[in-house]
């Protein structure tokens, strides 16, 4: 998942940055407008950097609001003056302007998604409704507007440079579908509207936080039959950090949910676990989440409506790679029955071995996982604990410099400690640097592991992007993570499927640190498109030179063993029924919700109705039901987006099969270098249609995913 950087502020709503965590203490101090840190031009090294050790929560809320006034003067500025509008004195100027609220947002978006804090959750709610004002200030001044548009209507009659083209492109058509066309009575209603939805966005994501908080299973010394090691050390160091010596923690979060419902022998705890999870923002109580989805849906309508659209889905998707729910739907429908017709298969495996162990039962979603991994054991005979012994974090994160190295020309050195100011003792950072030449091109933050005060999940984020306009500027790029944290002395083991995205989330750092544009707003991602990069650098996990080199076992170092590389192979289409359905049915659920008249939606009953008319089997549900659906209803950036996996994963199937076609594999020189040059370095400044024509000489075609996942292909294309 894709964080989006603090430049593009003024085209967005405050959810944009919400994200919460566990209470934490934060230490308060003062200061005037003058000297508030946050609002500081950046100095030291590499261009300048974040003060993250010496940030106090207490200037947050100052800092915001003076570098929001700040910037709606920059703004006010451009749209009076008296000049004729030009590229120059108009877009540039607003690509210059924001500088000093862009770093307060780097700052805040810390708070929010590493180190959050229920003081800072008290910010957060009563400046979500500010931040959208001071969106709506910008998108609806109609001076600033007309300037732009006359800049865009100009240079429809005679075209810019293309660079050039692309930034009026998008900003002129942001504008127009945040509303600076309506009236003015409209355009009140509309800023009214995102004022609310700041609010329930805030509110719904601080609900699923808080079910996280208070859902923990404590486990005693015989309930832990079948849990490896590994999982042991780390549940009992969680707990130990919650004050309960001598139990085990099961936290209500996927890293440790998922492998839990996967080894645990213990069905009722399974069920008290799975049902904790999958019931977060549904528990009828002061955080259930049903009548923020309501409301959400109903302002989210309205709001489009204004802007004369049928459904909120057809506003957004109109500047996507889609472009219309329709072509989004057409793609889902199109893997959903294979999907589910495999999970008939799946569930046939697990419950002969059920009773085949006289085990007495009825596959149950909190089964599935279980009996899962006891049908990869007797059809392929794959252990995934056997293979997380190969799985090591610090040699993963070599593979992936490795990887940087062969196909960006990339070299990783860690930065002394201390140089660079880091935010937590876990985060460590490397210097990246070009090779051949040794030119510098940015430093990559790590923050790995899961804490009290970080949300959960994997994310990418960028603290200063690159662009060349005024200068060219040092990436800083951050990958954060949510691994269990080993006991003292322990190394840190994870699954396959944690491996993938920890090279996925490095893919995202990876089109930061190699972006080649000028201007910031051709950082901004397309979010059907953006996805791909990072889904394709999963591809290289499963490579020979990683896995010779790196996947090597942590007691012994011997590398990976060629019969287990062999099964890891030969099982990579295992369980895709599982994995594609629990993905699909959220991605459906989302065009549904936005495509569906809101006030004929009650969201518990909705859901499972919607599901049922679907045929989603019983035996598992929706990977992100709809109460702690955060992509969807704690911001708008994968609203009706959520598709956009798989529509990425459409293109990532087909570039990967590209690569295993050239000469070189994996390790093509031509083909990495088209890679760099038309899928990573650009950035937005190319249509992505285009670019991806560009890079493979056509368009990409379903039925490559459709083998990747072992799925019948029955149309395959000319």
């Amino acid at each position: 998942m894709q964080h989006i950087t603090p430049k593009a502020a003024y085209f967005l709503l405050a959810a944009v940055w919400l994200a919460g965590c566990n209470p934490s203490s934060e230490k308060e101090t003062t200061s005037s407008t003058t000297d508030n840190l946050l609002l500081q031009e950046w100095t030291g090294p590499y261009g300048g950097l974040p003060a993250f050790d010496q940030m106090q929560l207490s200037d947050l809320k100052e800092a915001l609001e003076t570098g929001m006034t700040n910037h709606l003067a920059e703004i006010e500025n451009i749209a009076s003056n008296s000049e004729a509008p030009t590229f120059e004195n108009t877009i540039v100027e607003m690509e210059k302007a924001g500088k000093k609220l862009d770093r307060v947002f780097t700052y805040y978006g810390i708070w929010s998604s590493n180190k959050s804090t229920p003081e800072f959750r008290e910010i957060q709610s009563e400046m979500a409704p500010k931040i959208s004002d001071y969106s709506s200030k910008i998108t609806q001044n109609e001076e600033l507007f007309e300037r732009i548009k006359a800049v865009y209507e100009a240079s429809m009659e005679t075209p810019l440079p293309d660079d050039q083209q692309r930034v009026v492109d998008l900003i002129y058509t942001q504008f127009t579908m945040s509303g600076a066309n309506l009236d003015a009575a409209a355009k009140e209603r509309y800023a009214a509207i995102n004022k609310e939805l700041s609010v329930l966005y805030t509110s719904f994501s601080n609900n699923v936080l808080a079910d996280e908080e208070n859902y923990v299973v404590y486990l005693t010394e015989d309930q832990l039959s079948g849990l490896p090691e590994s999982y042991v050390k780390a549940a009992a160091k969680a707990a130990e950090d919650r004050d309960k010596p001598g139990m085990y923690a099961v936290t209500n979060t996927r890293s440790s949910m998922d492998p839990f419902l996967t080894y645990s022998d213990e069905r009722s705890l399974r069920e008290q676990v799975w049902k904790n999870y999958y019931s977060r923002g549904d528990n009828g109580d002061e955080y259930d989440n049903n009548q923020n989805i309501v409301e959400i849906l109903k302002l989210r309508d309205e709001r489009v409506e204004l802007l004369g659209y049928d459904n909120y889905a057809q506003w957004r998707l109109q500047n996507r790679m889609a472009k219309t729910p329709e072509n989004a739907m057409n793609m889902m429908e199109a893997v959903w029955p294979a999907a589910i017709a495999r999970v008939k298969e799946e569930v046939a495996d697990m419950q002969a071995i059920a009773d085949a162990n006289g085990d007495n039962i009825t596959i149950e979603p909190w089964d599935y996982r279980y009996y899962a991994e006891k049908v990869r054991k007797a059809k392929y005979d794959l252990d995934s604990d056997e293979v997380k012994q190969y799985l090591q974090l610090d040699k993963l994160r070599e593979a992936m410099f490795f990887v940087a190295g062969e196909l960006f020309n990339f070299a990783f050195a860690p930065v002394e400690e201390g140089k660079v100011p880091v935010f937590h003792e876990d985060v460590n950072v490397w210097e990246v640097t070009d090779k051949t030449s040794g030119d510098l091109i940015g430093l990559w933050y790590l923050d790995p592991f899961a804490r009290q005060g970080k949300r959960s999940g994997a994310w990418a984020t960028t603290y200063r992007s690159y662009t060349s306009f005024e200068g060219e500027q040092v990436v800083l790029a951050s990958n954060n993570s949510n691994f269990i944290k080993p006991a003292p002395g322990e190394p840190v083991l994870v699954s396959w499927d944690d491996a993938e995205t920890f090279f996925h989330e490095f893919g995202h750092a990876l089109h930061f640190l190699a972006s080649d544009v000028k201007y910031p707003t051709l950082n901004s991602g397309v979010r059907d498109y953006t996805e791909f990069q990072s889904q394709l650098l999963e591809r290289w996990l499963a490579t020979d030179p990683v896995i010779e080199n790196y996947l090597v076992h942590y007691e012994t170092g011997e590398p990976m063993p060629a019969e287990l590389i062999a099964k890891i192979k030969k099982a990579s289409t295992f369980n895709q029924g599982f994995a594609t359905t629990e993905y699909l049915a959220s991605a459906l659920m989302d065009m549904y919700y936005h495509t569906t008249d809101p006030e004929q939606i009650e969201p518990d009953s909705f859901e499972r109705e919607t599901l049922k008319e679907l045929g989603m089997p019983d035996e598992l549900v929706m990977r992100h039901r709809s109460t702690h659906f955060g992509h969807v209803f704690s911001g708008e950036g994968y609203a009706t987006a959520y598709y956009g996996y798989m529509w990425a994963d459409v293109l990532t199937s087909d570039a990967a099969e590209a690569f295993q076609e050239a000469p070189g594999g994996y390790y093509d020189k031509e083909l990495a270098d088209k890679l760099v040059k038309y899928l990573f370095a650009p950035r937005n400044a190319i249509d992505p249609a285009e670019a991806y024509r560009l890079f493979r000489g056509r368009d990409a075609r379903i039925e490559a995913l459709m083998r990747d996942r072992g799925f019948p292909v029955t149309s395959p294309k000319e």
